[in-house]
């Protein structure tokens, strides 16, 4: 297993009298693509900072390989970062730019022109060199700070939401690319987004925040097929939720019946929250199923269509399917055990 190299333990920040992150202990490994997760607000990009050298906690320790760097500078630091505003030097060329931070470390000429060559292959800039950075598109601009910041070969790439700006289909291509270059390099990338696709698609591991506080962490598959309470899985993905009692181990009521489930530890009449996926109901005969309802609004998103079905005690589920039953229609709806997730009420 890789060595850990950041590691935050006990880490508060406030800013007068608000938290902006409270008793946070989390650690990083080597060579690990970790994305931290959640709204606006959250303390992930406080987080971000923190690692980063641009503030300092309030109380706890950050430390690197082992050493305490809580009140070392940020030039000090062993990382570097991208910004969701590139901040490239508008008088520089596309070269210019990316050899900045060589340049204030007074490296030979041969070997910056080495070093940037190397990131602009990279990136997939080559011949690009000359170009003055206004003139390139948001992708191309993004790529010249990405290749700034990993021509100095940090240990730690922090990025800081970097894709919010581009569109659909150049954000999706720059997410590969991006997985990609983490591969090729080796080195440890510390991603924020408040995307869940873009989290999910990325990552090695995700860190699901809320209020200053991790909610859980985890690989993609198990933050979604394992959400720990009702946030992180309204959070992560569309979720249908709704009150149930545990009658007991494997046994939950809900929408009116009892279904079997794969969740236990719970006490007997317990309250808990239910969370099914939409994916995971499946459309089946009425007279088959102990979930029914009616098919109140259709919507076709291109792989599947999007359903609203409304069962017999007035809730409302939301189902995606490849098949399709008009609006007024009666269905049953279907589901194993397995797909049934049970957490604890904490729900707000």
């Amino acid at each position: 297993m890789s060595e850990i190299i950041v590691q935050l333990k006990g880490v508060s920040k406030y800013y007068d009298d608000t938290a902006a992150l409270t008793d946070v202990d989390l650690y990083i490994r080597k060579n690990e693509f970790v994305t931290l997760l959640g709204p606006s607000g959250c303390g992930k990009t406080t987080m971000l900072r923190l690692i980063g050298g641009f503030e300092k906690p309030t109380s706890g320790s950050i430390t690197f390989k082992g050493a305490d760097i809580s009140n070392v500078p940020s030039h000090k630091r062993q990382v570097n970062t991208v910004f969701q505003r590139y901040a490239l030097f508008s008088h520089l060329n596309v070269f210019e730019n990316i050899a900045f931070g060589l340049r204030i470390k007074k490296m030979k000429e041969n070997v910056i022109k080495e070093k940037v060559t190397k990131m602009l292959h990279l990136v997939n800039l080559e011949g690009y060199e000359q170009r003055d950075v206004n003139s390139l598109s948001g992708g191309q601009q993004q790529r010249v700070a990405i290749a700034r910041a990993l021509v100095n070969e940090p240990e730690v790439l922090l990025l800081d939401e970097p894709l919010a700006a581009l569109d659909l289909k150049l954000r999706r291509e720059m997410q590969h690319e991006l997985k990609n270059m983490q591969r090729q390099l080796g080195i440890t990338f510390l991603f924020v987004t408040h995307d869940q696709e873009e989290a999910l698609s990325m990552s090695d591991t995700v860190v699901v925040m809320k209020d200053g506080e991790i909610q859980q962490i985890g690989t993609p598959e198990s933050i979604y097929n394992e959400p720990v309470n009702a946030f992180v899985a309204d959070f992560i993905g569309e979720s249908n939720i709704v009150d149930g009692i545990m009658r007991r181990d494997y046994l939950v009521d809900f929408g009116g019946t009892t279904f079997e489930c794969a969740d236990f530890g719970f006490d007997q009449d317990e309250k808990v929250d239910v969370v099914i996926r939409p994916e995971d109901l499946a459309l089946i005969p009425p007279d088959q199923a102990k979930l029914k309802g009616e098919v109140r609004s259709v919507n076709f998103l291109g792989v599947h269509y999007e359903m609203i079905v409304e069962s017999e005690d007035g809730t409302s589920w939301l189902v995606h399917s490849t098949l399709m039953e008009p609006v007024g229609t009666t269905v049953g709806l279907g589901l194993e055990p397995m797909d049934i997730h049970i957490m604890k009420k904490v729900r707000d």
